[in-house]
């Protein structure tokens, strides 16, 4: 029997995860995409602390566009925090998704933001 949808990205994150790992001088970018909104955070396992986040949901995110539009800016958004924190280059953690669309799109407006990874 093949596996869902839901079970497939959850054998993948599992994969992922085995090799990477936030550190304080490399904390991990992880993304979490739903439906509607997407979500980012900058986590340092070490220390079990989250560095930064952003989301489609924060008011300082411009909401306007399509999906994709909006990850980038969340990408630039997540970018931003991060260097406030002092967070210059991270591991990119895309949680069993595929490295397309509103991911890909977060992921380089996380690059045009400054992050390196």
């Amino acid at each position: 029997m093949a596996f869902s949808k839901e079970k497939r990205r959850y054998k993948i994150r599992r994969r992922i995860r085995k090799s990477i790992t936030g550190t304080a001088s490399r904390p991990r970018l992880s993304v979490f995409r739903s439906n509607k909104e997407i979500y980012a955070q900058i986590i340092d396992d070490v220390n079990g602390e989250t560095i930064a986040a952003a989301s489609s949901r924060d008011k300082d995110v411009s909401a306007e566009g399509t999906k994709s539009d909006i990850a980038t800016a969340v990408g630039k958004a997540i970018a931003e925090k991060a260097q406030k924190s002092g967070v210059e280059k991270v591991s990119f953690d895309r949680s069993g998704y595929l490295y397309h669309g509103r991911v890909k799109s977060l992921a380089e407006g996380a690059r045009e933001g400054g992050l390196k990874f």
